[in-house]
Order: structure tokens, then sequence, then C-alpha cells
């Protein structure tokens, strides 16, 4: 019965050692923390820059047709309108340079 007490003696003690401590484990938890501190916001500048560069490439494909629209059609006061009638842009294309404040004055498409 000795011999089995100090067995299960071992076999507590021998599982109490790999647990991890409180200190290990709020060391662990700080050093997460700090790394979520610093990917939060490069996340959101990332996110800002996205837009900022998706919404100059839509303001430029807006004036590149507009440009092919002129050349094909003289040099008129170009809409919208006239660039989805004539296939020089989509309606989804049209609503979203809407959505984005784009439009067009004296033929050159510009963000409001």
């Amino acid at each position: 019965m000795l011999t089995m007490l100090k067995n299960l003696s071992k076999k507590l003690q021998a599982k109490q050692r790999r647990a991890f401590t409180l200190i290990e484990m709020a060391i662990v938890l700080f050093i997460i923390s700090l790394l979520i501190l610093i990917i939060v916001p490069n996340l959101s500048a990332s996110r800002k820059n996205a837009t900022k560069t998706h919404s100059e490439a839509l303001t430029q494909v807006v004036q590149t047709q507009v440009d092919l629209y002129q050349n094909d059609n003289g040099d008129k006061d170009v809409t919208f309108d006239e660039l989805q009638t004539d296939n020089y842009l989509t309606s989804k294309q049209i609503a979203k340079a809407k959505d984005e404040g784009i439009e067009i004055h004296n033929n050159v498409a510009a963000k409001k």
C-alpha cells in the first residue's frame, strides 16, 4: 500500500510540473495583446490605402472612357448616360462611380 501511495504521489507531482504557471500565462497573454496592438492599426491603414487606390483607379477608368468617347464622337460634352448608351461603361461601373462621388464636368472625370 505504501508503494502505491508513493507511485500515486510521483504521478501527481509529474503532472503538476508540466503545467504552465500563472506568471507564464500572464506573459503569453501580454505578448499576444502587444501583437494585436501592433497589427490592428496597420490593417486599418491598409484598408484606407486600398480604398483610396480603388477610387483613383475608377476615376482614371472613367476619364479614359470619356477620352475614347470623344475620339469616336467628336469633342462634345459627355455624360454618364451617353457612356452607358454607347457601351463605354456598364451600369455597374456607373453606379460605383456615382457611389464614389465621381462626376464628369467639362469632359474631365474627378471626385467631388
